[in-house]
């Protein structure tokens, strides 16, 4: 039962990804002349990268395409995920564009590194959240102290990366540890030790693609 609970829970988060998405790309036209809208194809992304390995391995089946899912997301679909973000916080949001190529730099460096020195101890995936992870609070901190420190803080439900950030809190920084486990646990650990982390890792992701929903909706006056 817990584990078909989980397979559900695995399709419903693919439900919030799709509502994100579909809220980006209704308010793409709104924004398509600032760098928002990088945002909504961002989601879109996710989405259907999302959905199309949902299809080729269906919630709680096994297939010879696992190891596959598993290199995608290590070089591919988590890269992405970092490497925008750090765009979104450094480049533009802070306006710092060194800061972006330097995090990139590092984040890239320790994934090929780990995945040329290490790779026999299968660690690319763990090294990809860690320092992943890492750079990213950092940026959220950065982002909260610009949002203090502005005139407009009062008016914080206006403010785009606010919803953000909070969503990147809950799930990135909120999951490190748990993701790093997971990614090296086996089936049985996963079942039996880590039920309740699995459930806060769905649960936060599923709050954090709301949020990112909110950012579209109640979000006012996008920079260009």
């Amino acid at each position: 039962m817990t584990e078909e609970l989980q397979n559900i829970m695995r399709e419903v988060l693919l439900g919030f990804e799709f509502c994100a998405a579909l809220v980006g790309c209704l308010y793409f036209v709104r924004l398509k002349n600032t760098y928002w809208k990088w945002f909504s194809l961002y989601l879109l992304f996710i989405f259907i990268q999302d959905l199309f390995w949902i299809i080729i391995i269906p919630p709680g089946s096994t297939s010879v395409l696992d190891n596959y899912v598993n290199m995608y997301y290590t070089f591919v679909g988590i890269p992405i995920q970092y490497l925008f973000f750090f765009w979104l916080y450094a480049s533009k949001s802070l306006s710092r564009k060194n800061l972006f190529y330097g995090f990139s730099s590092v984040y890239i460096l320790f994934l090929l590194v780990t995945e040329v020195f290490l790779k026999e101890y299968d660690l690319g995936l763990p090294v990809n959240i860690i320092i992943g992870t890492f750079l990213l609070t950092t940026l959220v901190i950065l982002e909260f102290i610009k949002q203090v420190q502005n005139e407009n803080t009062l008016k914080f439900k206006e403010n785009k990366m606010f919803y953000i950030n909070t969503g990147i809190l809950l799930f990135y920084f909120g999951t490190c540890p748990l993701s790093i486990l997971i990614s090296n646990a086996s089936k049985e650990l996963k079942n039996l030790g880590y039920t309740p982390f699995i459930y806060y890792f769905l649960i936060s992701n599923c709050l954090m693609y709301l949020l990112f929903s909110a950012s579209f909706i109640w979000g006012k006056n996008p920079s260009k």
